[in-house]
């Protein structure tokens, strides 16, 4: 049955792959010219406070595609403020600065606010686990985003999009462009279709069981798989579930995304050099 489940699993990440090229769920609205020109031309005139923006989220352990939400929110106008009354350069409500501890006056700070951005962004896509949803949360609130999933039945944002305000679905519309302008949208969308694999069901046996949400990194072939799961005191066929086709993945390209749930994911970072050492003392890659 793990045989089954694991081929399957394989199946639809390959499939996720797929979608991701084609884009068929989530794709960039707009790849015309005007519009590649007009958020590269926004950035190259804000290149300081840009470098400044990525340098923060970096440090955070964030994309630098982040930096992207505040090229849509305020163009890096830092001293724009919206209808609804929202600040910055990342347009900050009153609220939302006040719980991470800004306060009203310093969201036009550059720093502070940069800051407290980051810090909401992170928390985001802990609960979220994709950058698509965490744009759309970060323009419409949580609470609107549980209405819309609880609406649609359904935790993917091509799904529930639909019960979204209309503001939100052409902010993260805006955000795939600009994401597009900078050759970062296959990020994006490779992340959100990793986050779709990862929440699908499987049959098994009687029980319907559900995947870990999964973090993802990179390993070489010098990594040993056995090795990995002894030092992370996991079952190998865990390690296999999580990473289905991994073996073959190693032999032919000698390198493999690696999939582990977000727990046990910085276990794995912290100790990744040890384990390498420790795998190609004992032989590399994996023999089942």
């Amino acid at each position: 049955m793990k045989t089954i489940v694991r081929n399957i699993f394989t199946g639809l990440l390959l499939l996720g792959t797929v979608i991701s090229v084609n884009g068929q769920f989530l794709a960039a609205s707009d790849t015309s010219e005007s519009s590649v020109r007009k958020y590269k031309g926004i950035i190259n005139a804000n290149k300081d406070l840009v470098e400044f923006i990525e340098q923060l989220l970096l440090q955070k352990g964030l994309p630098k595609h982040l930096r992207n939400l505040a090229l849509i929110e305020s163009h890096f106008d830092r001293n724009i403020t919206s209808g609804a009354g929202a600040v910055g350069i990342w347009q900050l409500m009153t609220a939302h600065a006040n719980q991470y501890g800004l306060t009203e006056q310093n969201r036009t700070d550059v720093y502070k606010s940069t800051k407290t951005a980051v810090i909401s962004l992170a928390n985001l896509y802990k609960k979220y686990n994709n950058w698509v949803t965490v744009v759309a949360a970060y323009n419409c609130g949580e609470g609107n985003i549980a209405k819309a999933m609880e609406a649609a039945g359904s935790s993917q944002y091509h799904e529930f999009s639909k019960y979204l305000p209309g503001e939100t679905i052409n902010h993260v519309k805006k955000y795939l462009n600009a994401c597009y302008a900078t050759g970062e949208l296959q990020s994006v969308l490779s992340n959100y279709n990793s986050s779709r694999i990862n929440k699908i069901f499987f049959e098994d046996g009687n029980r319907r069981v559900m995947t870990a949400s999964l973090s993802e990194t990179e390993i070489n072939a010098g990594f040993n798989l056995k090795v990995v799961a002894d030092e992370l005191n996991v079952d190998m066929d865990k390690i296999l579930t999580w990473n289905p086709g991994i073996v073959e993945e190693l032999q032919k390209k000698g390198e493999s995304p690696f999939y582990l749930p977000v727990d046990l994911m910085p276990d794995f970072l912290l100790r990744k050099n040890k384990i390498l050492v420790r795998s190609i003392k004992e032989g590399a890659s994996i023999q089942q």
